[in-house]
């Protein structure tokens, strides 16, 4: 508006000071002048105005028509015995489609005040989508913990140096905590307790809003107990220490090799690429001496490496006392 009086005021304005109001040109305010295209004109207020009213009852007149366009489709289907259909009564389980899905969750975040718990398999923000939507997800759970919340998340091993997960933690302020654990299961958020969201397909375009009390029980104790088998990670992290030459990550790569798995098996349920896969397993397998894949299965049995944990990991996934 400012703009837009300076331009009725002195005839034109340049050009270059538009650029930070678009909706001027978008809205007939002001136009190229003839002889210097560099220059803004101002169109009469009164000029603008009637195009502007006559735009606005041009959109008025056409959703009229389209709602009664909408009435006479659905008239002759009203008719039709309706006992098959979606339950309409807030139902316990509601199947979401990706274009609702961010919006639901968002609804949802804006009403919670208590907890939120997340279990997020893999974080990749290398798409201009993914950061739009890690945007969103930053500005909600601010909120939640600005309204005194707290959130804990688990995340899979392979994420406790990613660049998105620790730049995520150093702008959160609040009551945050994050642990890992060598797998996960498939996302889920769970919001105050009263509602959840999990995937609803592989693919990852639909998922399920879950509110059924029993469910989120369910969920709800599936994660309490991931959470006391998990290692810190934020805000205090706990290294997991080696034992007897083997990092954590071998030892969880060595009982997923003793119960068959491949490599390409146990890379994606330890959320790492194949190539990464096949180093640990040589590591172990020079670490143990082994000479073969079957050697080297008899010989993690023998090591006794998956029998007990390090007394140090077990002390840090203790509950904290009140």
């Amino acid at each position: 508006m400012d703009l837009y009086a300076r331009a009725l005021r002195e005839g034109r304005v340049p050009r270059r000071d538009a650029d930070g109001a678009p909706c001027l040109a978008e809205f007939g305010l002001l136009q190229p002048a003839v002889e210097d295209p560099d220059r803004l004109e101002p169109v009469a207020p009164a000029v603008a105005l009637h195009r502007l009213l006559r735009a606005s009852g041009e959109r008025i007149a056409s959703e009229r028509r389209r709602e009664e366009l909408l009435a006479d489709s659905f008239a002759e289907l009203m008719q039709i015995d309706g006992r098959r259909t979606a339950a309409t009564d807030n139902p316990a389980v509601h199947v979401l489609p990706r274009e609702r899905i961010n919006q639901a969750i968002t609804e949802a975040m804006a009403q919670a005040s208590r907890e939120l718990l997340c279990i997020q398999p893999n974080v990749r923000y290398n798409t201009p989508h993914a950061q739009a939507a890690r945007a969103v997800a930053l500005e909600r759970d601010q909120a939640l913990l600005d309204r005194g919340g707290r959130i804990r998340a688990l995340y899979q091993h392979t994420q406790r140096h990613s660049p998105a997960v620790v730049a995520r933690y150093e702008e959160l302020r609040g009551d945050v905590m994050a642990r890992t654990l060598d797998e996960v299961t498939d996302r889920l958020l769970l919001i105050d307790g009263t509602v959840a969201f999990i995937p609803a397909d592989k693919a990852g375009t639909l998922a399920l809003e879950v509110r059924h009390p029993s469910l989120l029980h369910y969920l709800a104790t599936t994660f309490d107990r991931l959470w006391r088998l998990a290692t810190p990670m934020y805000p205090e992290a706990v290294q997991p220490p080696t034992l007897n030459g083997v990092s954590p990550r071998q030892r969880a790569i060595a009982s997923l090799l003793v119960e068959g798995y491949t490599d390409a098996s146990i890379a994606d349920r330890l959320g790492m690429n194949v190539r990464t896969a096949r180093v640990h397993i040589a590591k172990l397998a020079a670490t143990l001496g082994s000479e073969s894949r079957a050697q080297l299965g008899y010989l993690i049995g023998r090591s006794g490496i998956l029998d007990q944990e390090p007394r140090a990991l077990q002390e840090s996934r203790a509950p904290r006392q009140p």
